[in-house]
């Protein structure tokens, strides 16, 4: 396991998680879940928000788990986030943002993946 880049996903992940939160229009807008002023309904924000929390939360077990059991668990947590975004986003999400919602599901997952299947510096990371 690689306990630094898996740290700094997880980072990563919570800081988005955050701002979603706050902004649920930054994850409406590249999700194409907006009007055609650019701007995201009510109902759409109230959507958005518990999946902010949840990155957030789940970008926060990254960062603080201790190394080993802990941290693969919530590796694996964050692992099931985000394929199962990419599979249901890419079933759901209008046309225009389908393909680029996919992918960006898919490269946090994998960028955990590697994280998590490479080998550390020492037995048990």
């Amino acid at each position: 396991m690689k306990v630094g880049l898996l740290r700094a996903v997880g980072a990563a992940t919570a800081v988005y998680g955050i701002a979603v939160t706050a902004l649920p229009d930054l994850l409406a807008r590249p999700s194409g879940l907006v009007n055609d002023e650019g701007k995201s309904e009510s109902a759409t924000r109230i959507s958005l928000r518990p999946l902010g929390w949840r990155d957030a939360a789940s970008g926060l077990a990254m960062v603080f788990a201790p190394a080993g059991p802990a941290l693969r668990t919530a590796v694996c947590v964050r692992l099931a986030a985000d394929f199962g975004d990419a599979v249901l986003l890419g079933a759901t999400l209008p046309d225009r943002a389908r393909k680029k919602a996919v992918a960006v599901s898919v490269g946090w997952g994998a960028l955990s993946l590697v994280g998590l299947l490479a080998k550390g510096r020492r037995q048990g990371d």
